[in-house]
């Protein structure tokens, strides 16, 4: 059998026609690269102050994107009372909810999601040293009790840091600052033993933000936190996070994580988890508890969700990209927020993970009818998601978040969708990818 085929001959072909030259034969294309300009906020155009690489600056996004926005037309649903405490707005039940049973109606929620304050034991070398140092000679504490002194102070098993308050924040911007006389490169020629104590009150995120500084102050944070205790971290943040192998860094995996979100904003919302202000209804409780019920029995192929929280005001989804589109094999994270109105007010939904696609804003916000001007309630959590991953695969162009995206799709097909699979390779695939 002859091992010379057809495209080798058509290949020597070209290189007569070429004059033996390789360089006319036209190249691979590759695939255009396609970013969101971020320099700047893209609300404000950088009135307020820098973005720092963010979709929006903080001041924009307090304003624009509270934890929970009171000030609905639906807000008053749970709050406001008559004189004998009823609402009004309680599903009709032979039911009779005490006070006593209202107080422990709670979701379950998995022991390992609750970050804890109070710290463990586990310590570095350095630590046992200073202890028994400091111990004397009859091993016995400061305190002269006989017990293990635990070191309080653990780097990432800090609280996250609160989200920017609104108030907080005016002040600064109206209040003229000195300038600070400090002498450059001070922070640079910080001994290790200070930075390392200042890491010690620094929660996960934190902590990855500091690991992408410099070299030094990523090996320090890579000598405090062991891998161990980054996949903690990382099954607190993502709980649906379901990668396809465990044996590799991560520490690197977390940052990959971060990094794939649009705002790290919304990240540290769902990480703070702040419960709105009112009370919780009892017609609430019951739909919230059905729907999660038929989440865990009966979950939509793709689809899954998940509360964070002890009254299931912050919940993340994943979303799952429909095959033959740009968006096969992905899984996209989503932020919802469930306010105490619901369901008579619509739930808030963003996507967290980075996606290409003309009804989601580079913020994450999705722009869907249904839960922006049609909310019905009929409607539910798992019907939400369910109508934006369709709409992952027939995008609607009349009116977009992003205009740009929504000529490319109409104008040059190709081009949109190569971009939109690199995205989904580069930011919704780490559960296959190693890093």
């Amino acid at each position: 059998m002859s091992l010379i085929t057809a495209e080798f001959l058509n290949f020597v072909k070209k290189l007569e026609d070429n004059d033996d030259k390789l360089t006319s034969i036209s190249p691979i294309e590759r695939t255009p690269e396609f970013e969101f300009n971020n320099s700047i906020c893209s609300v404000c155009n950088g009135y307020y102050g820098p973005s720092f690489g963010e979709p929006v600056c903080v001041t924009c996004h307090t304003f624009l994107f509270p934890e929970f926005q009171s000030y609905l037309p639906c807000s008053y649903f749970c709050t406001e009372k008559t004189d004998d405490g009823d609402s009004g707005n309680d599903e009709p039940s032979d039911l009779i909810f005490s006070s006593e049973k209202k107080s422990n109606r709670t979701f379950p929620i998995p022991a390992w999601w609750r970050i804890r304050t109070s710290l463990d034991s586990e310590t570095s070398p350095e630590d046992d040293a200073s202890r028994a140092s400091n111990s004397g000679p009859s091993g016995s504490g400061s305190c002269g009790s006989g017990s293990a002194v635990k070191d309080p102070f653990i780097p990432g098993y800090a609280p996250p840091p609160q989200p920017p308050n609104l108030p907080y924040t005016l002040q600064a911007l109206t209040t003229p600052r000195l300038p600070d006389n400090l002498p450059l490169g001070i922070v640079e020629h910080l001994p290790s033993e200070v930075l390392l104590c200042i890491f010690r009150y620094l929660d996960d995120m934190s902590l990855c933000a500091c690991a992408c500084v410099c070299t030094r102050w990523q090996r320090l944070v890579r000598a405090r936190v062991p891998l161990p205790r980054w996949a903690t971290f990382t099954a607190a943040r993502w709980p649906l996070f379901r990668p396809m192998f465990t044996d590799f860094d991560w520490q690197r995996k977390y940052q990959s994580l971060v990094e794939s979100c649009f705002c790290r904003n919304c990240l540290v919302q769902m990480c703070v988890q702040a419960a709105p202000s009112g009370e919780e209804n009892a017609w609430r409780w019951n739909r919230l508890r059905s729907e999660l019920k038929m989440l865990r029995n009966d979950p939509p192929e793709g689809i899954a969700a998940t509360p964070l929280d002890m009254k299931c005001c912050h919940w993340q989804a994943s979303v799952t990209g429909p095959a033959g589109s740009p968006y096969e094999g992905g899984v996209f994270f989503l932020y919802v927020q469930v306010p105490y109105s619901y369901p008579m007010s619509p739930p808030v939904v963003r996507f967290l993970t980075r996606i290409l696609h003309p009804n989601v804003s580079r913020h994450g916000d999705v722009g869907i009818d249904s839960v922006h001007h049609n909310w019905s309630l009929a409607l539910t959590i798992s019907k939400v998601l369910i109508s934006i991953q369709s709409l992952l695969t027939d995008p609607y162009t009349n009116v977009c978040m992003e205009p740009e995206l929504g000529e490319m799709y109409v104008q040059d097909r190709p081009k949109f969708e190569a971009l939109a699979r690199q995205w989904t390779w580069k930011y919704a695939m780490l559960d296959v990818l190693p890093f």
